[in-house]
């Protein structure tokens, strides 16, 4: 099956703004501002079931419906922070079909009728940025932005933005403080941004891979798009496969497509032709599954990957053999969200702290029985008060390795 998002791959040249447009690029964008109403491009994305790709996997025409018409302007904000560990799916997009992604923005643009879109860059992607800048400034040339597109009434402007390297502005309220000159540090919700977004204006926010999709499911319908993957979960995915496998990468694959075919046919399978121990589905923030057959045979969509007790996230798939123990796992994941905890909120904050602190005893073997129950207590007291998934994410790891993985544990 030809790429649909990773076109790069099949089309040589394709972040050429001539080649893009020899291969369809924009007329999908044409369509929908040319002959189709706003709400008519949303009931459309709406129908072809798309699901947003950041992580949390929310349906992206019901995200965008939310915003309401009479409180203006609108913004479109596309995150492009890519932030979590085990995650570099946006990164390829951006760098080898970046004009798939420009179309994207600007269609959910026309669609919430925002004349301003805004996309925002972790900071280590600054070579990605001025890449971006050249393409849109390439698009205002050959009058696909700017004003009065295709000679209609709409117009539209596209900025870049930078962050500082902070994995809490992966979170869309983090993100919108962050755009503002703000400390990047998470809103409490309700409001939602949809209402109250940035500059406390209605905003739709969208991951780079959700976008990428658009103009495909614009152009050739709801129905072509439905037919691709599984009924809980339309369409194509990225998945990036790393740790211990042969071929890591990233690999689009229909929904549906289980974890032994992505890490056995497409991966290579593992690293030293050593025994699967375990997987992480969703980059640092996963549950940890045990690499049982009935794991590695479930198809990887929203649904069937809940049903195992984790979350198929952003489908940052890490794989992790026999010579790992999860005490040495749980100490890179904890580190990580301690480091990257802004502080605004107690639990994440101390709870992190003294997950790190009990993990290091767990690491030099002191106590290992009484800091083990010790450590799950802390994780299970954070979870459910957090102010934003950060603190949650990090007890995932924690609390599932100690139930699944016991032995690991032992004294």
């Amino acid at each position: 099956m030809a790429h649909l998002l990773l076109r790069h791959r099949d089309i040589p040249d394709i972040s050429g703004l001539d080649v893009y447009r020899k291969n369809g690029g924009f007329s999908a964008l044409e369509k929908a501002v040319t002959s189709m109403q706003p709400q008519e491009v949303i009931e459309v994305v709406k129908a072809s079931g798309l699901r947003g790709r950041g992580g949390a996997g929310f349906p992206t025409g019901v995200k965008w419906g939310f915003v309401p018409n009479t409180i203006w302007p609108h913004y479109v904000v596309a995150n492009a922070d890519e932030s979590e560990p085990g995650t570099f799916k946006d990164r390829e997009i951006m760098e080898g079909n970046p004009f798939q992604f420009l179309e994207g923005i600007a269609i959910a643009a026309y669609a919430v009728q925002a004349q301003t879109a805004y996309i925002y860059l972790r900071g280590e992607f600054w070579q990605i940025a001025a890449w971006l800048d050249a393409k849109i400034a390439e698009m205002e040339q050959a009058g696909f932005l700017g004003d009065h597109l295709f000679g209609t009434n709409y117009s539209l402007r596209i900025y870049t933005h930078l962050g500082a390297g902070a994995y809490i502005c992966g979170e869309e309220t983090a993100l919108l403080e962050s755009i503002e000159g703000k400390r990047g540090q998470p809103r409490i919700r309700p409001p939602f941004p949809a209402v109250y977004g940035l500059y406390g204006k209605p905003t739709v926010v969208n991951n780079v891979e959700t976008l990428t999709n658009v103009p495909l499911i614009i152009e050739k319908g709801a129905d072509w798009y439905k037919s691709l993957g599984t009924v809980d979960s339309a369409g194509v995915k990225i998945f990036s496969l790393s740790g211990h496998v042969k071929k890591p990468g990233n690999y689009e694959l229909p929904f549906g497509t289980t974890f032994r075919e992505l890490i056995y046919n497409y991966g290579g399978g593992i690293l030293d032709d050593r025994p699967l121990k375990a997987i992480m589905p969703a980059g640092a923030s996963s549950a940890l599954l045990p690499a049982e057959d009935k794991v590695l045979d479930t198809p990887m969509d929203y649904a069937s990957v809940k049903a195992l007790g984790a979350d198929l996230g952003s489908a940052s798939v890490i794989v992790i053999n026999d010579s790992v123990s999860m005490d040495w796992i749980l100490n890179k994941t904890i580190h990580f969200f301690k480091h990257e905890s802004c502080g605004k909120c107690t639990p994440c904050r101390d709870g992190t702290y003294w997950m790190f602190h009990i993990i290091e005893r767990i690491r030099h073997r002191e106590e290992v029985e009484a800091n083990t129950k010790l450590l799950y207590a802390v994780a299970k007291q954070m979870q459910n008060k957090c102010l934003c998934p950060l603190g949650e994410f990090s007890t995932m790891a924690v609390t599932t390795a100690i139930e699944r993985f016991p032995q690991d544990f032992a004294e």
